[in-house]
C-alpha cells in the first residue's frame, strides 16, 4: 500500500476524477471506514443496469441506511450521470456527502448536471509520485514502465508489457467503445499510436489527419477525448496575449510514460541512457511530476511551453500567482555545463519576471550566470513542490 498525498476534503462532498487504475476507489476505502459509509461501484454491470433504469434506487438505499452514515461513495459516477440529478437535490436537503469519482469527464461536461453547481469540489488523482513510491521509486523502472500503482504487484517485465497492453486495450474497450464516444474506432486506434509517437511534440493536426485518414477537425476531436478521458496533458504555447496562445498549437502530454509507450508499441524496446529516447521520456516525467505536484498543491499554476519563429524552445513556462514565473529547460544530462543554458539566458536576461532554471540529473546544484541548475528532486523542493 502507497501512501498518497492526494488529500481530499472531509467536510464537503466532491468529485475525485482521475484516470482508470490510479487508486481513487483504493483511495476512498481506505479514507471511509465501511462502518459509517455506503459504496456503490458502477463498474458493476448489474449495479449499473440497476441505476440506468431506476435512478430512484439510491434514494431507496439512503432510506435504509442507520443514523450514523454520513457518506455515500459512488465509483465511476459517469457510467450514470442521470444519478447527479438526485445527488445534487439530496446534498441540498440532507446531511449527507457524496464522494463520487469518475474517469472521464465527458458526459458529466455535456450533461445537465453541470458538476452540480459547485456544491461539490472537485480533486484528481494521478498515477504514484517519486515521492509515493519511497523507497520502491527508480528512475530507469519509471521511464520504462510507468507508475500505475498496479505495476509494482509484477516483477517480470513480460508481466508488466503485459499488464500495460491489457490497459490500453481496457481504454478503448470501457472508455471509447461502451460510452459510444466515437463512430468509427479504427481511425482512432490508429490516432492513438501516432498522438503516442507525438508526444511532447507540437500537434500538427493536418499532418496527423493525413496520417490516419480523417479531416483535421476529427483529429482536434480526438485530442479533445483524450483530455475529457483524462488520458493526457494539453501544454498550450506561451504568449501574453490570449488570443495569440489559442491560434498556436498546443502539445500533448500521455498521463502515464508506460500507457504511452504500450499506446507507441515500444514496450520491448529497452530505454538506455545517452539516447534520444531517454532525453525524451526524462523530460515527460519531469513535466508530468511537477504538474501532478501542482494539482495536489492546489496553487493555480498555469502551464505553457515556448517555440520561436527561429526554433528557440523553452521547454516548460510556469506562471505563478504572485510569484516570478519560470522557464525551465529539462536535460537528462549527469553534468550540465554553460552549453545546456544559452536558450535561457536568452529569454531570462535581463528580466525581473522571471527565473530561469535548468533541470536536470547533475548531481550538483549550480548556479551558472543567472540560471539556477537544479537537480530534480531538489528542483521539486525549491518550487516549494515537495510534502509528503
Amino acid at each position: 500500500m502507497f501512501h498518497r498525498i492526494s488529500k481530499p476534503t472531509q467536510t464537503n462532498s466532491y468529485f475525485l476524477f482521475g484516470p482508470r487504475g490510479t487508486g481513487k476507489t483504493t483511495l476512498l476505502k481506505k479514507v471511509f471506514p465501511p462502518n459509517n459509509s455506503l459504496y456503490i461501484d458502477l463498474l458493476d454491470p448489474i449495479e449499473e443496469d440497476t441505476f440506468q433504469k431506476n435512478p430512484l434506487e439510491l434514494k431507496n438505499r439512503l432510506d435504509a441506511l442507520p443514523p450514523e452514515t454520513d457518506w455515500i461513495i459512488i465509483d465511476e459516477i459517469q457510467k450514470v450521470p442521470r444519478l447527479l440529478d438526485l445527488v445534487h437535490q439530496l446534498i441540498e436537503n440532507s446531511n449527507l456527502k457524496f464522494a463520487l469519482t469518475g474517469s472521464s469527464g465527458r458526459k458529466l461536461k455535456r450533461g445537465v448536471s453541470n458538476l452540480l453547481a459547485g456544491r461539490a469540489f472537485v480533486y484528481h488523482l494521478f498515477p504514484l509520485l517519486y515521492t509515493e513510491l519511497d523507497k520502491h521509486f527508480n528512475l530507469e523502472n519509471v521511464l520504462q514502465w510507468g507508475t500505475l500503482p498496479k505495476i509494482y504487484q509484477y516483477d517480470k517485465p513480460d508481466d508488466k508489457i503485459e499488464f500495460l497492453r491489457a490497459y490500453a486495450l481496457t481504454y478503448l474497450k470501457e472508455e471509447i467503445i461502451a460510452e459510444q464516444i466515437i463512430r468509427k474506432l479504427n481511425p482512432f486506434r490508429y490516432f492513438l499510436e501516432v498522438a503516442a509517437q507525438c508526444n511532447g511534440k507540437i500537434i500538427n493536426y493536418s499532418k496527423i489527419a493525413q496520417d490516419i485518414g480523417v479531416d483535421t477537425k476529427t483529429v482536434q476531436s480526438y485530442y479533445e477525448i483524450l483530455e475529457d478521458t483524462l488520458i493526457g496533458l494539453i501544454l498550450p504555447p506561451y504568449h501574453r496575449s490570449l488570443r495569440k496562445r489559442q491560434r498556436a498549437n498546443p502539445k500533448f502530454y500521455f498521463f502515464d510514460l508506460g500507457v504511452k509507450r504500450a499506446l507507441e508499441r515500444t514496450l520491448t524496446l529497452p530505454i538506455q541512457e545517452g539516447t534520444y529516447a531517454y532525453g525524451e521520456a526524462f523530460e515527460h516525467f519531469i513535466i508530468l511530476e511537477i504538474y501532478r505536484l501542482s494539482q495536489y498543491a492546489r496553487n493555480d499554476w498555469q502551464f505553457f511551453y515556448l517555440r520561436t519563429k527561429d526554433n528557440a524552445e523553452i521547454d516548460l513556462i510556469i506562471e505563478r500567482p504572485g510569484a516570478s514565473t519560470l522557464l525551465i529547460e529539462i536535460k537528462s544530462s549527469r553534468s550540465v555545463s554553460e552549453r545546456d543554458i544559452s536558450t535561457l539566458i536568452q529569454f531570462a536576461k535581463g528580466s525581473d519576471e522571471f527565473d530561469a532554471v535548468l533541470i536536470s540529473r547533475d548531481p550538483h546544484e549550480k548556479k551558472i550566470h543567472d540560471v539556477w541548475c537544479l537537480p530534480w528532486e531538489k528542483a521539486f523542493e525549491t518550487f516549494g513542490l515537495m510534502y509528503r
